[in-house]
């Protein structure tokens, strides 16, 4: 545990190796500030969502792992959770919600007929703690997505019914963005594929399109709601073709003006979301980030401070684009604490952040015009070396939340505190409700 004194003496001397470099430590902490990370609340509690007690994840080639104690069952749960991660963060954050997350009070509404009211608690939570909301349609979970297509079902009335659901959760989003004066962006992301090798590809991609431009035909106001559509390379039971591919909706955004959502574990493990940003914000005003982690495929681990995640924040850093990318997380293990899933993905986004708003970028792409690749390369090594950690400390000082390895014992104490015994509470009613 690092006491004040020191926290500050390092931080004067990182501000002073950083000066060195031509690069301010302050000004990065400030723009550092800025950044607003939208945390997915389905890392709580498995992708579950309320719909019904026992509501699990099912089908859209997704899946959680693990079984750690003290999931949220509740929304008072899932919400308390959320508030302690959020004081155990620096700056201020978003939260992002599926449309399963609704405030059903044990009513049973089908996704066809959800409205603003199961959602208005949320935006009142939102509003006590200042932040704003991001929005998503569930196109999984629910008998009409069982058989792999949902938007690009050739069953119409199947197709119907989850174009009613996106066109609600677009004007749900609006009105959060509205009460909260914040624009909500509602982000499409269907699981519709194939496992083996289709013969008509092409007739699903045509009923996507449609159903795309029936839910869009409603327009509202940019300061209210921003939509993005979000593509896949595969999924399980979806391997060999995804009908939302990268290249539709690409070009799907580019000719309609809509975000594109770029998920770090959707593409090919070679290639690299980072070196996408430059290329997509040519042609679209706005990108939104799903921040992830996959190993081997989209398996949605936790965010660590790898290559990946660096690369993502520098290339939006050097490119001076950060008004426009919206950065959210998206993933869940439910194999370890929870809490601290969320905390030590936020923290390690950010971290990367902090390391690429400290790079002298003006220095290196001066050698790299004037043909330096040997000083280029030396100062992007030596700069692995410098003391970005001691700022991002200061960062928490100064913000008023745990500095380093204090916040693992923060969670330690909750995990006591609340989880334990919410597990024991959660197992005990369990078994009243099957000895009944």
């Amino acid at each position: 545990m690092k006491n004040r004194k020191t926290i500050e003496a390092e931080y004067k001397n990182a501000v002073e190796q950083y000066a060195a470099l031509g690069v301010s430590a302050d000004k990065a902490i400030a723009d550092l500030d800025k950044i607003n990370i939208s945390l997915h609340c389905w890392q709580g509690d498995d992708v579950a969502g309320f719909e019904t007690p026992d509501a699990e994840l099912g089908g859209g080639g997704i899946q959680v792992t693990g079984n750690h104690h003290g999931k949220a069952k509740t929304i008072e749960q899932l919400r308390k959770d959320i508030e302690k991660v959020m004081s155990l963060l620096p700056g201020k954050q978003r939260i992002n919600l599926h449309a399963i997350y609704g405030d059903f009070k044990s009513e049973k509404i089908d996704r066809d007929q959800i409205e603003v009211k199961h959602f208005q608690s949320w935006i009142d939570w939102a509003r006590n703690l200042g932040i704003g909301i991001d929005f998503n349609p569930t196109c999984f979970s629910h008998p009409f997505a069982d058989d792999g297509f949902t938007l690009s079902s050739k069953n119409e009335m199947v197709r119907n019914f989850w174009v009613e659901h996106v066109k609600r959760t677009r004007r749900i989003g609006a009105e959060m963005g509205k009460q909260l004066g914040t624009p909500t962006i509602n982000n499409i992301w269907i699981p519709d594929g194939s496992k083996d090798t289709p013969i008509d590809r092409n007739g699903h991609r045509i009923l996507l399109k449609k159903s795309l431009d029936e839910i869009f035909s409603e327009e509202f106001p940019k300061e209210y709601l921003k939509d993005s559509v979000e593509s896949k390379l595969f999924g399980i039971g979806s391997e060999s073709m995804v009908v939302g591919s990268h290249e539709f909706y690409m070009g799907y955004a580019v000719k309609n003006n809509k975000l594109i959502c770029l998920d770090s574990g959707h593409f090919h493990p070679t290639e690299q979301i980072g070196d996408k940003i430059s290329s997509l914000l040519q042609f679209v005003e706005e990108l939104l980030l799903h921040v992830s982690r996959g190993v081997r495929w989209d398996s949605d681990h936790v965010v660590t401070f790898n290559d990946e995640i660096q690369l993502i924040a520098q290339e939006i850093i050097r490119a001076n684009v950060l008004e426009r990318v919206n950065i959210g997380l998206d993933y869940f293990d439910g194999s370890i604490n929870r809490i601290g899933a969320f905390v030590i993905g936020a923290r390690v986004t950010q971290l990367a952040f902090l390391y690429a708003l400290l790079e002298p970028t003006k220095m290196l792409r001066e050698f790299e015009e004037s043909g330096k690749y040997f000083e280029r390369l030396a100062f992007l090594e030596l700069l692995k070396t410098k003391p970005f950690g001691a700022v991002y400390d200061y960062y928490c000082l100064i913000n008023n939340v745990p500095v380093g390895e204090d916040y693992i014992k923060e969670i330690q104490k909750y995990e006591v505190e609340v989880l334990i015994k919410r597990a024991s509470a959660n197992s005990l009613s369990t078994e009243m409700v099957e000895s009944n």
